[in-house]
């Protein structure tokens, strides 16, 4: 096991379960009665080029095991590098030492034996690119390059990436769950610095994929990005106004990202939510729709199990605009008193969508959006923390662009945006087609009845 192949795919799930069963057998002879263990192993290569030359070439890997024993109700875990025999069992017997002088927890143990996927199902994430360090060099100057020639006022970058990772896990606990899944993940980014007198101006694209035949092209990605940070010259600042507010798909991303966090198990049961007992409450316009699918085909968050071996599934989590339950993986779903919905290491696949019976005015594409709009803000970045996920009070430095009359009037910068996210949610007038599904998330752009404008 010291000298380990390069080689990071569904080969390895046979070495990494004996990995695990020998966790597991250490624990049932070091006198847990039940135990839990994960194994992984990645490699990847990240390669940034700025201005041409050739800024870092970076290779990952990694390996790692992670078990958690139960003695009784107590827990402990522990964790390691090293995934020979002797390595292993010595992390046992430290998490079993640190259960034995661990209080006891009703709600600690494995998941239910019924839950757990026995014959999951193969969702296609494994798709290695066999990318040596001198091609993706010459990928990420042909992205810089690109974005560059677009314009003579892009005159600085902060340089292309290219990336690309393999990684195999393998989960097993005492109630007999086995499993082991390799996946890949690629991608290609680009920074740009648009100059205009003593004016900069940066703005980026990016594109992320399972598998290296699904991004975007580079010379695209550099292009995208350019033409964002040339849009960006001559930003002005406005003054302090409500106004409507329109996110682009990748910012409306983690505005419903909030409103996951609040309705996780573990905002819920410590009550540090600002959705506190909302099931079963409308919390969105009726004709809001969210489904959690995890069984897309090389989607980013799919996985036929979840952190605990829980089988994924289909689920309506907000219809009509209420929300139907939480986010829960076994133990917090214990501390409310409920189930798990097989969402322990995070939610997958969620589809953001407008009820197509809600009409026309609800939906459509950006330019059908802007036009709803009429005048208000379009965000394109947002700056800092600003979230208080106990309250739902949000506030944020922003840039994009005034809208008048349904088009893009003049780049902005230096406000802030300030609302309540209770509110926001609830203030929601429309949903773009313009999906963005680059992420555990998937939704278009998202426009707002009102918030406030903070400016000079």
């Amino acid at each position: 096991m010291t000298n380990m192949p390069q080689q990071v795919d569904a080969s390895r799930i046979g070495e990494l379960s004996e990995v695990v069963a020998g966790a597991l057998d250490a624990a049932r002879t070091a006198g847990a009665n039940h135990a839990e263990a994960d194994a992984s192993l990645q490699r990847g290569l990240t390669v940034t080029v700025r201005l041409g030359e050739v800024e870092t070439i970076e290779y990952h890997r990694d390996r790692g095991l992670s078990v958690t024993v139960y003695v009784g109700q107590a827990k402990g875990s522990a964790s390691t590098a090293d995934l020979r025999p002797a390595a292993v069992r010595e992390i046992v017997q430290k998490a079993t030492t640190i259960a034995r002088h661990t209080a006891e927890d009703p709600c600690a143990g494995l998941a239910d034996p019924e839950n757990l996927a026995r014959a999951p199902r193969d969702l296609d994430l494994f798709h290695p690119w066999q990318l040596s360090p001198e091609q993706a060099v010459t990928l990420a100057r042909e992205c810089e390059a690109a974005g560059l020639a677009c314009d003579a006022r892009l005159r600085n970058s902060e340089g292309a990436t290219v990336t690309t990772h393999s990684a195999v896990r393998v989960y097993g606990n005492s109630h007999g769950f086995l499993q082991g899944v390799p996946s890949t993940s690629h991608s290609v980014s680009c920074a740009l610095v648009a100059e205009s007198g003593q004016e900069m101006q940066r703005d980026y694209w990016y594109s992320v994929a399972r598998s290296a035949q699904a991004l975007e092209d580079v010379a695209a990605v550099g292009r995208r990005a350019a033409q964002r940070s040339l849009q960006r010259l001559g930003a002005r600042k406005l003054s302090t106004r409500r106004a409507p507010i329109l996110f682009a798909p990748e910012l409306a991303r983690g505005l419903f990202g909030h409103f996951v966090g609040a309705i996780r198990g573990a905002s819920q049961y410590r009550r540090t939510s600002f959705l506190l007992q909302a099931a079963g409450t409308q919390v969105f316009p009726s004709f809001v729709q969210i489904a959690e699918r995890p069984h897309l085909l090389q989607g980013l968050a799919s996985g036929a199990f979840d952190a605990e071996g829980v089988a994924t599934h289909d689920r309506e989590l907000v219809q009509d605009g209420v929300l139907q339950g939480y986010v829960l993986g076994s133990y917090s779903a214990r501390k409310l008193g409920l189930k798990t919905t097989g969402n322990a290491g995070g939610i997958h696949n969620l589809l953001v969508t407008a009820d197509v019976a809600a009409g026309a005015e609800r939906r459509g594409s950006f330019d059908e959006l802007l036009a709803r709009m009429g005048d208000g803000l379009y965000v394109t970045e947002l700056m800092g923390p600003g979230v208080n996920g106990v309250t739902g009070d949000y506030s944020r430095g922003a840039s994009g662009f005034w809208v008048e009359g349904g088009a893009l009037s003049f780049p902005v910068h230096e406000i802030t945006i300030a609302g309540n996210l209770r509110e926001m949610l609830r203030g929601i007038v429309a949903i773009g087609s313009d999906v963005d599904a680059q992420g555990a998330i998937r939704t278009g752009s998202v426009l707002l009845d009102a918030m406030t404008i903070a400016g000079d």
